[in-house]
């Protein structure tokens, strides 16, 4: 029996495609997805904490200092005093940082516009509500799952 492929088998297929996009661009750069989002979030934010990216990135404290390590190392990113807390630092974007980032950011721009460009433009706006309205549906499904198990360890 042949099925009719379902919004979900879609929504993996394309996922899985982005994965295989983005390990071909960041071959050889020392940049992998989760390194790649600790940038985003410092483009967006600015200068923050460890703790402040942490809490950005749901992720624990302890993932965020191997990946501002290994950002270090490359060059994206650096680490400095905090102006009233001796005991944090501050990470930053560098200038080879910001530079990725703005080259990012016209890539994403450029394969947006190329993937906008497969809809038929009077599907458009239903695909970008539509998109919307599943993130925002699992981003909620997702939460609420985090927030049980956290209940339960306790």
């Amino acid at each position: 029996m042949i099925r009719t492929p379902t919004v979900l088998d879609r929504l993996l297929e394309i996922s899985a495609l982005f994965q295989q996009d983005m390990a071909r661009a960041f071959a050889g750069t020392g940049l992998t997805p989760a390194r790649t989002h600790l940038l985003w979030v410092l483009a967006d934010h600015g200068p923050s904490t460890q703790q402040a990216l942490a809490t950005a990135m749901r992720v624990s404290p302890r993932n965020v200092t191997g990946l501002v390590d290994a950002l270090d190392r490359t060059g994206h990113v650096r680490r400095g005093p905090h102006p009233t807390d001796r005991r944090a630092k501050i990470v930053s974007l560098t200038e080879s940082g910001t530079l990725a980032m703005s080259e990012m950011a016209r890539d994403h721009e450029r394969l947006s516009a190329e993937l906008m460009a497969a809809v038929d433009s009077s599907d458009a706006d239903g695909l970008l509500r539509g998109v919307d309205a599943i993130a925002t549906h699992l981003r909620a499904m997702v939460e609420a799952e985090a927030s049980t198990v956290e209940q339960e360890e306790r």
